[in-house]
Order: structure tokens, then C-alpha cells, then sequence
């Protein structure tokens, strides 16, 4: 019995090795879901730890934080990288990514940055450089913003801190 459970996991192992292989080679990407879409969440369903179904993102993301001094700020570079992706370079000023404190307790000047792609987000940014692929052709919004631990966004007398670039995908 012990021979057959051994070459079951090293056959387990070896399977999804290749499996991973195969995948990154036909260019398939991983990717995750919108939290906002109760459609794609189960009733009631948790999700990383957390019970979802209690928090409001939506409301969350539109909330806004004023920033205190120094006032952060950020610009937008957008690099080639393929025909249908870029590399975003997010630039900041008075602003540091703080991955370890997401969900706690906001602290000025600190966060991370939620990134949108024709108003849709596409994800977190917990440091300056962001790979966007699968970009269809034509013109595309890119909009960053500077966001506090609750995911709130960071604001300057009432006006978001964000910044906008567009790319035309030929």
C-alpha cells in the first residue's frame, strides 16, 4: 500500500508542475474577480479570511479620506511592453505603498493604489510598476488612485488623489 500512495503524490507533484507549465506557456493568465459583483459571490460566501458579504466595497472605495500634510501626489508613465499591454509606472510623491497594513488602522501619507482600466478596477498596486495586459484595440482610460488601509480614497479638499493616462491599442 505504501508504494502506490508514493507514486500517487510524485505523480501529483510532477502533473501539476507540468500543468503550470503548460498554462504560462499558452499565455493564460490568473486572474481574480470583481468584489463588487454580488453575482459573483455565493450568499454569504468568505473570501480570503473575510466574510464579504457584510462590507459594502463599492461604498468603501467611493469613500473618501482627506490627506493631511504633506499632500501626496502621483503621476502616470505608461510603457510598451507587447501589442496589447503595457508597463504602468506609478510615480509618487509624499505617499509609501504599505502592503502590511492593509485593512488596518489608515495612517497618513501611506496605502496603496487601486488601478482601472476603462473605469473597471483591475486590481491593487502595492508598489510603483503594474503589468496590464490583454488590452483590446482602441483607446483605453487608465486611472490610478491613492487609497488608505480601509480602501478608501485618499482626497484633497474633497477631490480624489488620481491620476489619468490613456493608451491607443493599434
Amino acid at each position: 500500500m505504501q508504494k502506490p500512495f508514493f507514486l500517487l503524490i510524485i505523480g501529483l507533484f510532477f502533473g501539476t508542475g507540468f500543468g503550470f507549465i503548460l498554462a504560462a506557456s499558452s499565455g493564460a493568465e490568473f486572474e481574480g474577480h470583481d468584489h463588487g459583483d454580488p453575482a459573483q459571490h455565493a450568499e454569504g460566501q468568505a473570501h480570503d479570511g473575510m466574510d464579504h458579504s457584510a462590507m459594502d466595497h463599492a461604498a468603501m472605495h467611493s469613500k473618501l479620506t482627506e490627506a493631511k500634510a504633506p499632500l501626496p501626489g502621483l503621476d502616470l508613465t505608461l510603457h510598451p511592453d507587447g501589442a496589447s499591454s503595457r508597463n504602468l509606472e506609478i510615480s509618487l510623491e509624499n505617499f509609501a505603498f504599505s502592503p502590511e497594513n492593509v485593512n488596518g488602522e489608515n495612517t497618513p501619507g501611506a496605502g496603496h493604489a487601486h488601478i482601472y482600466v476603462d473605469g473597471v478596477k483591475l486590481a491593487r498596486s502595492y508598489g510603483p510598476w503594474f503589468h496590464i495586459s490583454g488590452l483590446s484595440a482602441g483607446e483605453h482610460e487608465i486611472r490610478v488612485t491613492l487609497n488608505a488601509n480601509d480602501h478608501s480614497q485618499f482626497a484633497i479638499d474633497g477631490e480624489p488623489v488620481e491620476a489619468k493616462a490613456t493608451v491607443v491599442i493599434e
